[in-house]
């Protein structure tokens, strides 16, 4: 099998997470690091043993050795960067959120479509398999019928610069709400006919921490938290009528448990050969790109552009603003 080789645009802290991931597998290869700091994008380059360190992002899309790129720059700056590599016929695992609203979303994917390029977002839950087990065991009946869903997702962030700065689409929601909102959505859908949300303002106007209530047309309910101001347990829940699965860190599930009669009957735990969970994503990556597709099914371009209206309307309601909104 060829190496597949993965060059990064943007050389911070989630870029490194997923360099020394990639470092740990194999047939992989991080094979090229583009930052706008030449000095940084050699020191990243040295970190991680990759051969290529480019001072700018335009030399990294024309790499013709590259058969992915990854965009891990801040989500202000998703749309510009993911543009330049569609144009350039690089297919592009996009870090969340995918662009900074709706509009950025829909135009980089139609894009994307008529140059014939795969693109998707590295919303790594999606692509989990102890997130697939969660659906396996709701449509099989594991809980019974699913009414009630609960996630809880917030970490200390409020000191840092792409929280609070809305040049960056700072926020709660975009960092990490993003995160319960998925999880909502992949267990029980978007036909959301009522929503009721509460939402805590910064000092610069960017969304600190939320609570989501979301009613669904079929009589389900899911209530979200997201927040930048504390550390909390990372917890789901989704309950049924005959029982309830409790799921630990709710954007990389590491441990799920289900429940009947408040009896423990079965636990599942997260692979133990994985690596950190991002490897997921450029797996999918790489098996939909070799298929000849342009999304993947396990996100589909329809529904990332779903999740940014909903995102959308929520940063609406509550007065959050960006600059290129």
């Amino acid at each position: 099998m060829d190496t597949f080789k993965i060059g990064i645009i943007g050389a911070g802290w989630i870029a490194e997470k997923m360099a020394e991931t990639v470092s740990r597998m194999n047939g992989y290869e991080i094979s090229a690091i583009a930052s706008r700091s030449i000095e940084r994008a050699r020191l990243f380059a040295a970190k991680f043993n990759i051969e290529k360190a480019y001072g700018s992002y335009e030399e990294l899309v024309r790499d013709n050795d590259i058969d992915l790129i990854y965009v891990a720059t801040p989500h202000s700056h998703h749309f510009q960067h993911t543009k330049l590599a569609v144009e350039h016929g690089k297919p592009c695992l996009v870090e969340k959120a995918f662009t900074a609203n709706a509009r950025e979303a829909a135009e980089l994917l139609q894009l994307a479509e008529s140059k014939g390029v795969f693109v998707t977002e590295a919303i790594w839950t999606r692509y989990m398999p102890l997130s697939h087990k969660i659906k396996e065991l709701l449509d099989g009946g594991a809980i019974g019928e699913p009414r009630l869903l609960s996630a809880s997702l917030c970490y200390p962030l409020e000191d840092k610069e792409r929280i609070t700065n809305p040049a960056l689409c700072g926020g709660a929601l975009l960092d990490v709400g993003v995160y319960v909102l998925n999880f909502a959505r992949m267990y029980f859908g978007s036909d959301i006919v009522k929503t009721v949300t509460n939402c805590q303002l910064g000092a610069t106007g960017m969304d600190m921490q939320e609570s989501i209530s979301l009613s669904y047309a079929d009589g389900k309910m899911a209530n979200l938290q997201a927040g930048a101001r504390c550390l909390n347990d990372r917890q789901g829940v989704i309950s049924g009528t005959e029982g309830y699965i409790r799921i630990d860190n709710v954007n990389c599930p590491e441990r799920v448990e289900v429940y009947r009669n408040y009896a423990l009957v079965a636990t599942y735990e997260k692979p133990s050969d994985m690596i950190s969970g991002y490897e997921y994503q450029v797996m999918e990556s790489r098996r939909s790109i070799e298929a000849g597709l342009l999304e993947s099914p396990m996100m589909p371009h329809a529904e990332t552009i779903s999740v940014m209206h909903q995102m959308d309307s929520l940063r609406k309601e509550w007065g959050v603003k960006y600059p290129m909104d």
